[in-house]
Formats: structure tokens, sequence, C-alpha cells
């Protein structure tokens, strides 16, 4: 029998605080566009924080919130191109009907629990297996394959999952740290029930919510809330990202779900549905004075999620549209020290050859002002404006080259040689030891 320390910690490694809400505020950093965070162009501690409208922390960058990564669950449903190579998806889909004998939320509770999913991770450590954190899921296929947060897996060399009373050993299918978004494949599962697959991107802002998942490890455990707003965008760089445990490397959040419908530790990975039990979105974030739940949480949006999780499902590396170019946050101060015509944007500090910025003529020294119309204020701007598009998607750049502005249309490209290769080396260091049931808690249960 495997030595075993099961009692995992509720906040452990998947724990992370932001002092800053853009780090510019105190740093101006070079970004890659497909998530890197590269060498610091230049130190400006008298910078004044420039709050963009994609920041969901702007009027809290000196509080020292507590943004916890509340490791859990999400869930999708396969597209029916790849369903049959990957698992269908249940041909029956229940329709909320309230009656005098059913609330709202116990309708909908009742549709979409056995759905969800008790994660838990495990780490070799010298030989013997040790908890690492639990988290939730949501069931995507019949035959077992499960959606989750990537932080919720991260380090893990052994995976099991509780689905509707059941327990099984999990594989980890793949990840996409820069998105947070991870699969799981309960083994020998059949018959499941997947969970139905809503629209996140028709959202309204006091439409009603339900969260699922375990906080704190507590199993099936439902809250109710509304869309507290939309759009709401953040990026964790990659010191942020050492420093609370993570993969320690830079995550993009685009366009998240923000709800006041509890979320706490334990829930990440688990499903936002709405009020008729349709997944829109995966618990991923908190934002809190203490870590615990204070009424603001954040979902990644479901339609985002799915097309990832399908890739990864596929046999596919995750990809994600790319500029290609390095970037630098234009502030006020670097304005004026340098001599830049405008004090807002996102510099250009190289253009990657044979990127779609190359063949649209931006070169070193450009600063691009706005993205379709929308003003960028940072790199951060411009790095969440590419991340909601697709590859193969032409979008507008406004310029401003040597003093003149211009218009210039750009064929966006995709990350797909820097994932790739970021993936062949995250699996030379990960070792998956095949752990089972028997050896997590011997064979007698």
């Amino acid at each position: 029998m495997t030595n075993l320390n099961t009692t995992p910690n509720p906040f452990g490694k998947h724990s992370f605080r932001d002092n800053a809400v853009d780090s510019a505020a105190s740093q101006t950093y070079e970004f890659d566009i497909d998530g890197s965070v590269a060498a610091s162009v230049e130190n400006t501690a008298t910078a004044k924080p420039k709050f963009g409208r994609r920041s969901f922390l702007t009027g809290f960058a000196g509080a020292a919130l507590a943004c916890m990564l509340a490791f859990g669950v999400q869930g999708a449903i396969i597209d029916p191109a790849t369903a049959e190579a990957t698992g269908s998806p249940s041909a029956t889909q229940t329709v909320i009907n309230t009656n005098d004998d059913a609330t709202l939320a116990e309708a909908v509770a009742a549709k979409c629990l056995p759905s969800v999913v008790y994660v838990e991770t495990y780490a070799d450590a010298g030989g013997q297996l040790q908890g690492l954190g639990t988290g939730s899921g949501v069931v995507m296929t019949e035959d077992g394959y499960l959606i989750t947060n990537n932080h919720v897996v991260d380090g893990g060399s052994a995976y099991k999952v509780t689905i509707a009373g059941n327990t099984y050993d999990a594989e980890l299918v793949g990840t996409d740290p820069s998105s947070d978004v991870a699969v799981l494949k309960a083994k020998d599962a059949s018959g499941l029930t997947p969970m139905e697959i809503g629209d996140s991107d028709n959202l309204t802002v006091g439409e009603w919510v339900m969260t699922l998942g375990a906080p704190f490890g507590l199993e099936q455990s439902v809250a109710t809330g509304i869309v507290s707003a939309t759009s709401r965008s953040q990026i964790m760089d990659a010191s942020e990202s050492m420093q609370s445990g993570g993969s320690g490397e830079t995550t993009i959040y685009p366009n998240m779900i923000q709800t006041d419908a509890a979320i706490n530790p334990g829930n990440s990975g688990g499903a936002l549905v709405d009020d008729e039990g349709k997944l829109i979105g995966i618990n991923t974030l908190i934002t809190s004075y203490s870590g615990n739940y204070s009424g603001v949480g954040f979902a990644i949006p479901v339609n985002y999620a799915i097309n990832l999780a399908q890739q990864i499902i596929a046999g596919e590396t995750p990809t994600h549209a790319q500029l290609g170019v390095s970037l630098s946050t234009v502030s006020a101060a670097t304005a004026s020290r340098y001599g830049l015509p405008v004090d807002a944007g996102a510099y250009v500090a190289a253009v990657t050859p044979d990127s779609g910025a190359a063949a649209a003529g931006i070169v070193p020294g450009d600063i691009v002002t706005a993205f379709d119309g929308q003003a960028v204020e940072s790199a951060s701007d411009l790095m969440l404006d590419v991340r909601t598009k697709n590859p193969g998607d032409t979008v507008t750049l406004t310029v401003n080259s040597g003093g003149q502005e211009k218009e210039v249309q750009v064929t966006l490209g995709d990350d797909s040689a820097s994932q790739k290769a970021k993936q062949e080396q995250q699996s030379q260091e990960q070792s998956m030891n095949g752990y089972s049931l028997e050896d997590l808690f011997g064979r007698q249960r």
C-alpha cells in the first residue's frame, strides 16, 4: 500500500495575490503577444497606473486584494464533428420546467449535479503520493472526458475523480496553461451525463446563475446569484504565476464572466450554469480581502473554453491568435523620457518575420493605439484584444508610426509553434506514473 498524505490544502499552491492591476504602474514589461513575458525594458517607478477598461481589478490596484484560484471545474460538450472520436453527448436534454414541487434552484441542481466532478490531485513525493489539492470539473462526454482548470491539475502525477457517487482513476489528456484550461479522462467510464452547453456570448447583466462544485472539498455544492458583469479580463504574468505556485508562465483571461454566486477555493473548474441548467462558464477566480467568498467571482466563458478543450481531445496543441510582435507599455513617463508621440499605447519592440504584423507593414518603433476602433492603452490591452480573436481573423489596428497615425489591416496568425514547444518541454519534465486507486488507497476500500 502506498503511503499517502490524504489531507489536501484547499488553498495550497493554487492561491495567488495580485497587488497591482497593471504592471506598468511600477514597471514596463516587454510582452510577446503569444503570452510570454520577455525582458524588462525600463523601470518607471513614477509612472501613474492606467486602469483600462479590461482589467477586473482596476479600482483596487493598491488594496492588495487576494485573487484566489478557486481550483475547480468546467464542463463542455463535443462538437458533432468530433463526437464520434471522443464520445458523444447525451442524446436527451432535460428541460427545466418548475412547478409547485420544485423551485428553479432545485430543478437546475437536479439536472446539473450528475455532471459535476470532484477532482483530487496527487503528486509523487519520493515514491509516495501526496495530496496537492482538490477542485471541480464538468462532464463533457458519456465516456469520461472532463474539463477543468489547468491550475487544478498542475503539478499532479495522479488524479482521482468522483462523478455521481462513483470514483474513477483519471488521466491527464492535455492542458493549455496560458488559458488555464485542462482536460481529464475518467478511466473505464461509460454512461456518464454530459452537461448541456449554453451560449456565453449573449449573457445579460442581472440574469440568474448557479455555481456547482466542491468548495473546500464539499462535494455537490451549489450556490445561486446573478451575472454581475461581463467582459472582465485579466493577465497574470509569469512572476505572479510563479509566486502563486502555478505554471510560471503568463495566463490570459479574456472576457470573463463576473458573478456574485459563491465561488470559494475548490470551486475552480466547476460549472457556472444559467436558469435552463446550461453551462455558460468555468469557475476560476475570486477577488477577496480574505481569500474566500466576497461576492466577486469570475468564470471563463464556456464558448472560449470549449474550443480549447476540443483541440486537446482531438490530440492537437491548443492554439491562439497571434499578432507576431513584442510589446512594451507606453506611459506618460516613458513618452516624456523618450520623446514618443503618444502617452499611451503598445510600443512595438520587435516584429516576428513572416507574421501577420510583418505582412501588414508594422515595424519596430510603431505604437498601436487602437484595436478595431477601441483604444489600446497598454501592452496588456493589446494582448487581451488579440486573445479574443481566432487565428485567421482580420483586425484593424490604429498605429502611430513616426508621429503619423494610420490604420492597417492585419490577418492574425497562430502560436502553434511556440505552444508545441512548450508542451514538448512540459511532457519531458512531467512524470506520469500511472497510479491507480489501489495505489492511492490500498486494495481494500
